[in-house]
C-alpha cells in the first residue's frame, strides 16, 4: 500500500513570501511502523527504478535534484536510501564545498554547470549554487574572493540579481528537456542538536563532526531569513521548491521519493519504436534462437 502523501501540501508557492516557521519540521508519520516504512520505500524505489530506465530508454529529459539543508538535516542519508535502487549508470552526485580557486575565476553558476545531467540520467547536487544566496548571503566577505567588478558589488539589489540568474537558468533548462525538483531539508534546532550530539558520542561518526558546524549553528536565525528569501524567489512552475520536514528523516525520504517519482511521471515519456526492418529482423533472430 502506497504511502498517502500529498507532494503539493510541500511545495513552495511561486514568487510567495515564505515564513519558515510556519512550515513544521515533523509532522504525522506516514508509516505504521518501521516495516510499514520499509515496504513503502521500497514500493518507491521500484517505482523510481522502472522510471529511471524510462528516462534512459526515452533519451529525451534529464531530472535535477537539488537538496540543500542545514548541517545534519539528513540529506546524505536521504540520497542513500531514496536512490538505492537507481542503476548507477544513469545517475551521478555531485556535492559542492568551498569553491576552488579555478572556480572562483568563473561565474557563480559555472561551477556547476558543468555537470549538469545529460539527458537520459538523473543528477543529484548535494549543495549547489544555491549556496551562493545562502552561505555567501550570510556571510558576505566571501565575495570578496569572487573578483566581482565593483559595480556588481555596489549593485543596489545585488542579491535579486542573483535570483534572477538562478531562474534564467532553471528556466533555460527546463526548456530543454531538464525537469528540476528542489529540496530544503527543514531540521528543527533542537532535533540538529540531538544528531551534532550523537556525532561527538558515537566514534563512527566522529569523522562527520566540524568544528564549522558549531560556528554556523550560531547564525542559525540568519541561515533562516537567507532561506527564506532564497525559497520564496527561486521557486516556479518549471524548478519548484519543497520545503521537507525532516525531523522524523524516514517521513523525509517517503516525501522526496514521492515528489521524484511524480516528477518522472509527468514526463512524456515512451519507449523507443524500432525500425520496422530491423523488429523484422529481431523477430527473424528469435526465431532461429528458438530452434537451438
Amino acid at each position: 500500500m502506497k504511502a498517502k502523501i500529498r507532494n503539493r501540501d510541500y511545495r513552495v508557492a511561486p514568487d510567495s513570501k515564505v515564513d519558515l516557521e510556519h512550515w513544521p519540521t515533523r509532522v504525522a508519520p506516514v508509516y505504521r511502523s518501521d516495516q510499514h516504512y520499509e515496504s513503502l520505500l521500497r514500493e518507491h524505489i521500484e517505482e523510481l527504478s522502472q522510471l529511471q530506465g524510462l528516462l534512459y530508454a526515452n533519451g529525451r529529459y534529464a531530472l535535477l535534484m537539488i537538496l540543500q539543508a542545514m548541517d545534519a538535516a539528513g540529506k546524505d542519508s536521504a540520497i542513500s536510501h531514496v536512490m538505492s535502487g537507481v542503476n548507477p549508470q544513469g545517475c551521478q552526485v555531485h556535492s559542492f564545498k568551498h569553491p576552488s580557486a579555478e572556480e572562483l575565476e568563473h561565474d557563480f553558476l559555472w561551477r556547476t554547470t558543468r555537470v549538469l545531467p545529460e539527458r537520459g540520467h538523473i543528477g543529484i547536487f548535494n549543495r549547489s549554487y544555491y549556496e551562493e544566496v545562502l552561505i555567501v548571503r550570510v556571510h558576505p566577505e566571501l565575495l570578496n574572493a569572487e573578483k566581482l567588478p565593483e559595480e556588481a558589488l555596489a549593485a543596489k539589489h545585488f542579491w535579486q540579481t542573483r535570483y534572477h540568474s538562478i531562474n534564467e537558468l532553471e528556466d533555460h533548462l527546463n526548456r530543454n528537456g531538464m525537469r528540476i525538483v528542489k529540496f530544503f531539508l527543514h531540521v528543527s534546532r533542537a532535533e540538529q542538536t540531538k544528531r551534532l550530539l550523537e556525532r561527538i558520542d558515537d566514534p563512527k561518526k566522529n569523522w562527520k563532526f566540524s568544528l564549522a558546524d558549531m560556528q554556523e549553528r550560531r547564525l542559525w536565525d540568519r541561515y533562516m531569513k537567507a532561506y527564506e528569501h532564497c525559497l520564496g524567489a527561486t521557486s516556479t512552475v518549471y524548478a519548484p521548491w519543497y520545503v521537507v520536514p525532516a525531523d522524523d528523516k524516514k517521513t523525509a525520504r517517503l516525501i522526496i521519493s514521492s515528489v521524484i517519482n511524480e516528477a518522472l511521471a509527468e514526463l512524456k515519456m515512451k519507449y523507443p519504436r524500432l525500425d520496422p526492418a530491423l523488429h523484422r529482423e529481431i523477430k527473424r533472430l528469435r526465431a532461429a534462437l528458438a530452434k537451438d
